[in-house]
């Protein structure tokens, strides 16, 4: 064992170059990264969060890779892919594609979205002069002098008031507790101000010497220069590998392989490689064209994809509802729709990261219109889905995920035996209220009106319910929340930028008559004031359901709208149900509703079709050659060296 631990040892001890650009692979992985540049190096660390189907990304990736090169060893250049790491992109905020955020000591120092090469240079050479300006340190023995020097009335304990004054003001992570950075130069600013003089500084982070050329060092000054060999004996910085236990020796590995993972180059051969999957432009229409990258428009994804239909989807880099929320909704998990994106992707989807503002349906092919593309296309999936209503207040935002859910039947079961509030007096609220009945403590319903909007039957059953309480003519005018604890305290999974985690713990519902506030204590707030379907940019151009406003109409059980051509599917048709999972199915539904008609309309693919049109023609046209066609074998005396006799007598 002690042999393939050493064997292992040797084989990560060689030293590997940082990458010029880092494809972060977890949101493990750039904790890591964070934590280790805030409390190692010191260096910036620059983020671009892109998507593979972003034109503006696709522009802006070989600057972001040059400037990388440029810089050097002064700043760690990283990439997020939005699509595979949606929690990263919650996390942060990121709501626009490309957008660069700048770290410096595990801190947000600044950011800013587009592809503006002029902007990316410019905040790089500030966070890196930041960086740079901010490597000191104050250490104690050196205050210790200067005020013996400079002030010999202040006693011990004055000095190591000051000290940690200093060190309690510093915000990046401090581990080891030192004055260090912005800080520490304030600090001796107002001395020097006082003084005359301020005290010395040290560097903070010393660049690391490359550890491979020690030896070769070595050999060199111990041969030729006469002078003796330093022995390793005394190196305190390297565990001696012959009389390590068996504990320290996998210990050992386990920080090298740590140190390799993070050294290990990655440089790519095709800078594009990653938007290896985004649409371009043809001069064919599209068959099919799916509008939402959801469960709805990926299901329908797949399934088009598998029919050979190449379909393109057109979303925004965030995803579809799942992903955008940064939540996990408990019965249908963010991580599925992202293997469904990578399933279609498989198949032969592309995808163009972008916002449909608008359909012509006119003429035909029919148009799509992006904020910065045209897509013409046969036929269209409408997958778009239906956004939850929310309350706007203050606490709801931030504990979405932690206590405030729009989704009874989604996230219910987490509140077993716990007090909930639900808010709303239509259908859904209703429905919400006795589907939570059934496993917690109590719900109280909050309305701002006297009556339920509700029907009848329903409003009925909750008003006898014995475990529903009502609070009339009420509305809610904040959550609040207390911090998420933690058993473990893992420090490789430290968040150095992001917030607090809160869950809810109360609300302060308010009177609408006599304004009068009053606190109580609920687990959860269930919102159910209604959704709003995203289907703004089909007005004028598919009719809606008169009974539900904004939800498309559908004919029958199929997924066909009052424009032949165009589908819907998943919850902008879906005022009943709207789940993940019959989102999913009705945008199979969908895609076959498609095939189907694209094959009745005899709309094929258009550029095999003229390949095969062409490459008849010319097989055609073989062998009837005019007096006039030039024949090199002719030419050559109508006989060629090397060549059967009964190819010859046919040329």
């Amino acid at each position: 064992m002690l042999r393939f631990a050493l064997l292992l040892l040797s084989m990560t001890a060689l030293a590997y170059a940082r990458p010029i650009v880092r494809h972060i692979r977890s949101t493990h992985e750039f904790d890591r990264l964070m934590k280790k540049h805030s409390t190692q190096t010191g260096l910036p660390v620059i983020v671009d969060f892109y998507s593979d189907g972003c034109g503006p990304c696709r522009m802006i990736a070989p600057i972001f890779k040059k400037l990388a090169q440029e810089v050097g060893e002064k700043a760690v250049f990283v990439k997020v892919d939005t699509n595979a790491l949606h929690e990263l992109s919650s996390r942060y905020g990121v709501r626009s594609l490309p957008t660069f955020k700048f770290f410096l000591g595990g801190r947000k120092v600044n950011e800013f979205s587009g592809a503006g090469e002029q902007q990316l240079r410019q905040f790089t050479k500030d966070v890196i002069q930041k960086a740079e300006w901010e490597n000191v340190m104050l250490p104690m023995e050196n205050l210790v002098s200067y005020y013996g020097q400079q002030d010999a009335s202040k006693t011990s304990k004055d000095i190591e008031k000051v000290y940690k004054k200093c060190v309690d003001q510093v915000k990046d992570d401090n581990p080891d507790k030192l004055c260090v950075g912005a800080v520490a130069r304030n600090l001796a600013k107002s001395l020097k101000k006082k003084y005359g003089s301020g005290p010395e500084f040290e560097t903070r982070f010393v660049p690391e010497e490359p550890s491979t050329s020690e030896q070769s060092d070595d050999k060199k000054t111990g041969e030729g220069s006469g002078s003796p060999k330093k022995s390793n004996k005394g190196n305190a910085d390297k565990p001696n590998l012959h009389l390590a236990t068996k504990e320290q020796l996998l210990a050992e590995i386990e920080s090298r392989l740590d140190a390799e993972r993070d050294a290990q180059v990655e440089e790519e051969e095709d800078d594009d490689a990653e938007f290896e999957h985004g649409w371009e432009p043809s001069e064919w229409p599209e068959r099919v064209t799916i509008i939402g990258g959801g469960p709805a428009g990926l299901s329908a994804a797949i399934y088009a994809a598998r029919a050979g239909l190449k379909p393109v989807v057109v979303a925004p880099p965030m995803g579809g509802q799942l992903q955008g929320k940064g939540v996990d909704v408990e019965n249908y998990r963010p991580a599925v729709v992202s293997l469904m994106r990578q399933q279609a992707i498989a198949y032969g989807a592309t995808f163009e990261a972008d916002v449909v503002v608008g359909i012509d349906a006119s003429e035909r092919p029919m148009k799509v219109k992006t904020n910065s593309s045209l897509i013409e296309t046969h036929s269209i999936i409408v997958a778009t889905g239906a956004e939850s209503n929310w309350l706007n207040v203050k606490g709801e935002y931030e504990m979405r995920g932690g206590g405030v859910s729009s989704c009874a039947t989604c996230d219910g079961h987490i509140y077993r035996g716990k007090h909930v509030l639900v808010v709303g007096g239509g259908d859904t609220a209703m429905e919400d209220a006795l589907v939570l009945a059934r496993t917690s403590e109590s719900v109280t319903v909050i309305h701002r009106r006297d009556t339920f909007r509700a029907s009848k039957v329903l409003a009925q059953r909750v008003a006898e319910h014995p475990s529903i309480s009502i609070k009339w003519n009420t509305v809610i005018a904040e959550i609040l929340g207390k911090p998420l604890s933690s058993d473990t305290n893992d420090s490789e999974n430290v968040d150095l930028d992001a917030p607090a985690e809160k869950v809810v713990s109360g609300a302060v519902l308010k009177d609408v008559y006599t304004g009068e506030e009053t606190k109580v204590a609920v687990d959860a707030v269930f919102v159910a004031i209604g959704h709003t379907p995203t289907t703004s940019f089909l007005e004028g151009v598919v009719e809606f359901n008169p009974e539900h406003a904004g939800y498309v109409l559908t004919q029958g059980t199929s997924t066909k709208t009052s424009m032949p051509g165009i589908f819907a599917c998943g919850d902008v048709a879906d005022s009943i149900y709207r789940q993940a999972i019959t989102s999913a199915g009705s945008g199979a539904a969908a895609a076959l509703d498609a095939e189907r008609w694209l094959s009745e309309e005899g709309l094929g693919n258009e550029e095999s079709d003229f390949e095969a049109e062409l490459l008849a023609d010319i097989m055609a046209n073989d062998g009837r050659r005019s007096a006039e066609e030039y024949n090199v074998y002719e030419e050559a005396g109508g006989r060629v060296s090397g060549m059967k006799e009964s190819t010859g007598a046919e040329l």
